[in-house]
């Protein structure tokens, strides 16, 4: 849901009625994760996706039924092999979906407007639903902000304060997905399913070197949602006018800027300056620090040379293999965007588990299942 909150905080302002449907877990070859969502209002404008097209027209159709019954609903879909038109995932997967209405008088409105309002804005939060349980409970709604939350899941008062430490726990790390507890708030599997979304500020793509790979670079970063940071010490070339896509422009010696901007486990960093005086430094910092990616540009002469360079530095090996270089995958890239589509895809795969080869052939799943996907919970 919180995939699609500016456009669901503007319903929610306009005091629009509209149902949201979530994705809660998938298993096998599903094409989105949990948290995306599919939302219509009262009017039939629908917005989101919840399959890629697989089953939208009968997820809009149970959207429009909530709003008329009021209720909420688990439903699953899948591939059907006695009927190859039925509704379902005909990639072979099966995926849960929670339809909640959201009416002017639901009593989640509050915590669902909240929610939206925050994700909206960019600050970090999360809501927690009941998409298994009892009936009276099923859609319950509670929001985690800081150190409080609001609303509640409408049992144990014990459940709401597990619930929110669960939320707090993955919000601290940008994670959606399920959480199993029992009815009383205890850790034991079957009682009660959670789908919990977080909403957290946009990773950070920090770009060191302003030369015309960058420019690609940072519409790809863009393109893809991360916050964009150029960084190059030469004021004549860390310009807007240069780099009107980026999110932030910084003239500083990038060693310097990296020891004092913001980083944490979801920050990716590539160094396209290729000049020693710059990327040592740079590097040695950069390959102690706890980001998710560190890719340098360079030949292989230059990868080899600057390796010997960090090594000199006191770099040792296993902060060394940190480093991805010469930085991007193998396309036959010549041009600044076809370059920038290389490191994007390097990205993508490093953060995903992709192996980068080609899938015609591999054998490999396409929708791997990584930590942050949800597994499928016993039918409702």
């Amino acid at each position: 849901m919180l995939d699609i909150a500016e456009e669901l905080n503007r319903w929610a302002e306009e005091g629009r009625d509209f149902a949201v449907a979530t994705v809660v877990a998938v298993g096998g070859s599903a094409p989105r994760s949990p948290g995306a969502a599919l939302a219509v209002d009262s009017e039939g404008t629908a917005v989101g996706s919840v399959s890629g097209g697989c089953v939208e027209g009968a997820v809009y159709d149970l959207c429009l039924q909530a709003l008329r019954d009021g209720q909420t609903v688990l439903e699953r879909f899948g591939y059907s092999d006695e009927d190859a038109f039925a509704v379902g995932l005909t990639c072979g997967g099966v995926i849960d979906i929670l339809i909640t209405p959201v009416g002017a008088d639901a009593p989640g409105r509050t915590v669902f407007a909240a929610a939206l309002s925050a994700a909206a804005r960019g600050e970090p939060a999360a809501v927690a639903r009941v998409a298994r349980g009892p009936a009276e409970l099923l859609g319950r709604a509670l929001l985690v902000r800081d150190r409080s939350y609001e609303g509640g899941l409408g049992g144990h008062a014990e459940l709401d304060r597990t619930a929110a430490a669960e939320a707090r726990a993955m919000v601290d790390t940008g994670r959606t997905g399920t959480v199993d507890l029992s009815e009383d708030g205890s850790h034991c599997p079957g009682g009660i399913t959670l789908i919990v979304e977080s909403s957290v500020p946009p990773p950070r793509l920090i770009v060191f070197g302003a030369i015309d790979f960058a420019a690609a670079l940072v519409r790809a970063g863009t393109f893809l949602g991360y916050h964009v940071t150029v960084c190059d010490a030469r004021p004549v070339f860390a310009t807007r006018a240069r780099f009107p896509e980026a999110d932030d422009i910084v003239v500083d010696w990038p060693h310097r800027y990296l020891r004092r901007t913001a980083t944490d486990s979801r920050t990716v960093l590539c160094v396209l300056t290729h000049d020693a005086k710059f990327d040592v430094p740079l590097l040695e910092a950069a390959l102690r620090m706890p980001v998710a990616f560190v890719g340098a540009m360079g030949s292989r002469r230059t990868h080899e040379d600057r390796n010997r360079r960090l090594r000199e530095a006191g770099v040792n090996e296993r902060e060394l293999a940190r480093l991805r270089s010469p930085i991007g995958l193998d396309l036959g890239a010549r041009t600044p965007e076809e370059t920038a589509l290389s490191i994007a895809a390097e990205i993508v795969a490093a953060q995903r588990g992709g192996t980068g080869v080609p899938l015609t052939g591999s054998g490999t799943p396409i929708h791997r299942d990584g930590g942050e996907r949800g597994a499928v919970a016993a039918a409702a």
